[in-house]
């Protein structure tokens, strides 16, 4: 845990580079999981309502899958907001996990294993102009204007797969393998984002290996939670009074 305290303005952003040996530590770390589950803890509930913990890797294969072909990415995509009513993601989401309903969790992990190197092949050989130029649209609360590809490929990508690896585990009750220089990078890229999507002055600490301590101003909140509990409450998968109500896009 870093225990200076930071002005959040100053944090690097995840270049390119970096952010695709995140992706690749990231989906080592989700299949180490994968390969400690008990057979019965594939069927324990998650967060997400619909999913169960089988569900849900069938949503991380399918992102994956998606991701090993972008051209795939485009047309799931399309296909999702093709659909009517309801939110493009979910519809999304919802076809992967159907299409790969028949899959044992031996199998997911076997597809993931070796879709994941690809998927981060793929990320890493995105064009930067099509990084920069590509703009797509997204939904609510998000939608107010539209993220340029590169931020999907460099940072969501990455951060879906790590809250879905932290929603397996409180699901199944495994303790999250947490280290400063990913899981921390994550988080202090998550907390620069934060401030500056709500702009107010606050000091913040956050604990775990993963934490650290950050301002933004001067006489704001202060809020001190451990990072996992902070990273859970601005996906919206727990209520946020405050600054905490600010969602950060996972």
């Amino acid at each position: 845990m870093t225990t200076t305290l930071t002005d959040a303005a100053t944090i690097p952003k995840i270049g390119h580079d970096e952010a695709m040996v995140l992706a690749e530590t990231e989906f080592a770390r989700t299949l180490s999981l994968l390969r400690q589950l008990r057979g019965d803890q594939w069927h324990e509930q998650t967060v997400c309502p619909l999913w169960d913990v089988r569900a849900m890797v069938a949503h991380v294969l399918g992102m994956a899958e998606a991701q090993a072909s972008l051209r795939q990415f485009a047309r799931d995509v399309r296909a999702a907001r093709n659909r009517p009513g309801g939110l493009m993601i979910d519809a999304m989401t919802a076809a992967q996990v159907r299409d790969r309903a028949g899959l044992t969790p031996a199998q997911l992990t076997d597809r993931l294993a070796e879709a994941a190197p690809r998927a981060v092949q793929a990320r890493r050989r995105t064009p930067a102009l099509a990084r920069w130029a590509i703009r797509m649209k997204q939904d609510p609360p998000f939608d107010t204007h539209r993220w340029e590809l590169g931020y999907l490929v460099d940072i969501i990508f990455t951060r879906d797969a790590w809250m879905h690896r932290l929603d397996i585990c409180r699901a199944t009750g495994h303790d999250m393998v947490l280290t400063p220089r990913h899981d921390g990078r994550l988080v202090t890229d998550v907390t620069a984002e934060w401030a500056r999507l709500h702009g107010q002055p606050f000091t913040l600490t956050l604990t775990s290996p993963a934490g650290g301590q950050w301002y933004q101003g001067t006489n704001g909140e202060h809020l001190e939670l451990d990072a996992l509990e902070f990273c859970w409450t601005l996906a919206g998968r727990a209520p946020g009074a405050g600054l905490l109500a600010t969602k950060v896009p996972f």
